[in-house]
C-alpha cells in the first residue's frame, strides 16, 4: 500500500465529538476531502458552514456535509461518533444498549455507499460496538476497529511527562484493555527515553513510587468523568486523537497505536475487542502479537476481556 491520493474521510455524527474530529482533521490536513454526516439537517449544515468559512486558513483540505448518507460515498476512512452521549456519572457501558441499536441500523447503510473504507468507531462503548458491528457486517477485524485507548494513552503520557519534567512525546507508555473502567497502564514496558519508569530520576524530579503510578493510572482512567462533569462532554482531545488515527491510515504509516480490534488468539483471548499496541496503515489495524505483559498485566487484560464479553453477550 502507499499514501492514499485525493483522500476522503467521513465523520458520522455532528455533535460535539464529531464536529471536533472534523475540525481537527481539517486544521491538521489529515485528508484532502472531509465530509460530515448527521440525520439532523440543520445541525450538520450549520457545522459544515462554520468549518467551511475557515478553510482559507487550513491549507488544501475542503469540507462538505449533510443529512443524506450519500455524502460518505467514496470514503477511504469513516469515523463513527454518532450515538447518545455519556452523561455525568454514567459509565460507558451503560450507553451500550441504545448505541448498539443505532450502529445496527447505520452500518449497512454506510457500507452501501463506502464499501471499501476502513471504519473507526469512536462512539461509546467503542469496544463492545466494535464486536457487534464486526459480527453485523462481516468486515475483517483490521477494517473495523475502535479508537480504543489512543486518547487514554495520550492522557497517561501527558501526566507522566509533567511529573518527570519531559515532553509527552518522550514518554513511551500505553493504556491497554477496555476504553473504560477496566483499562490499565502497561507499566512493565513503560520507559522515559530508554529509562524504565521506576528508575527515572533527574534534578527536581525524584523517582516515582508504585503507589504514585497507581494514583496516576486512576486519574487517567477517570479523566473523562472529570471533563464531562465540568463541561458536559469530552471533545477536543478525542478530535485530535481521531485525526491522528486517520492520518496513520491515509498515509499508510505503519504507526503503532493502541486501537481496539476484535482479537483472535491474542495471548489466549478471542472474540472480544480490546486495545493493544497495533500497527495501523492503509489496510487497517493489526495487533502486535509480540507485545509483552507481566503475569499481573495479563490477568488485568483477561479481566477486561471478561467484562466486555459479558456486555456484548447481553446485547446480542
Amino acid at each position: 500500500m502507499s499514501v492514499i491520493e485525493n483522500s476522503k474521510v467521513t465523520v458520522v455524527g455532528a455533535g460535539s465529538v464529531g464536529s471536533s474530529v472534523a475540525y481537527a482533521a481539517l486544521i491538521r490536513g489529515s485528508a484532502r476531502h472531509i465530509a460530515l454526516y448527521d440525520i439532523n439537517t440543520a445541525k450538520v449544515e450549520a457545522e459544515v458552514l462554520d468549518l467551511a468559512h475557515g478553510t482559507q486558513f487550513t491549507g488544501t483540505s475542503d469540507i462538505i456535509g449533510g443529512s443524506d448518507i450519500s455524502v460518505a460515498a467514496g470514503s477511504h476512512v469513516v469515523v463513527i461518533t454518532a450515538g447518545a452521549k455519556q452523561n455525568p456519572g454514567q459509565s460507558r457501558i451503560e450507553l451500550a444498549g441504545v448505541n448498539a441499536g443505532i450502529m445496527r441500523k447505520m452500518m449497512p447503510q454506510l457500507l452501501e455507499v463506502a464499501p471499501n473504507a476502513v471504519y473507526v468507531i469512536v462512539t461509546n462503548p467503542c469496544d463492545v460496538l466494535t464486536v457487534l458491528s464486526t459480527e453485523e457486517t462481516g468486515l475483517p477485524p483490521e477494517r473495523l476497529f475502535a479508537s480504543g485507548t489512543v486518547l487514554d494513552t495520550s492522557r497517561l503520557r501527558w501526566k507522566l511527562g509533567q511529573r518527570a519534567g519531559v515532553a509527552a512525546s518522550s514518554v513511551h507508555a500505553y493504556i491497554i484493555g477496555e476504553h473504560g473502567d477496566t483499562e490499565f497502564p502497561l507499566w512493565s514496558q513503560t520507559t522515559i527515553g530508554t529509562v524504565p519508569i521506576l528508575d527515572w530520576e533527574t534534578e527536581g524530579h525524584p523517582k516515582m513510587t508504585a503507589d504514585e503510578l497507581d494514583s496516576i493510572s486512576v486519574d487517567v482512567r477517570d479523566a473523562a468523568y472529570k471533563v464531562i462533569q465540568g463541561k458536559g462532554a469530552t471533545n477536543y482531545a478525542i478530535g485530535l486523537s481521531s485525526a491522528r488515527i486517520i492520518e496513520a491510515i491515509l498515509n499508510d504509516e505503519n504507526a503503532v497505536l493502541p486501537v481496539s480490534t476484535v482479537l483472535k488468539d491474542f495471548h489466549g483471548i478471542d472474540g472480544v475487542a480490546l486495545s493493544v499496541p497495533s500497527i495501523v496503515n492503509a489496510s487497517g489495524a493489526f495487533p502486535i502479537r509480540g507485545t509483552q505483559f507481566s503475569p499481573g498485566e495479563l490477568g488485568l487484560l483477561r479481566r477486561s476481556a471478561d467484562a466486555l464479553r459479558e456486555v456484548a453477550a447481553s446485547l446480542r
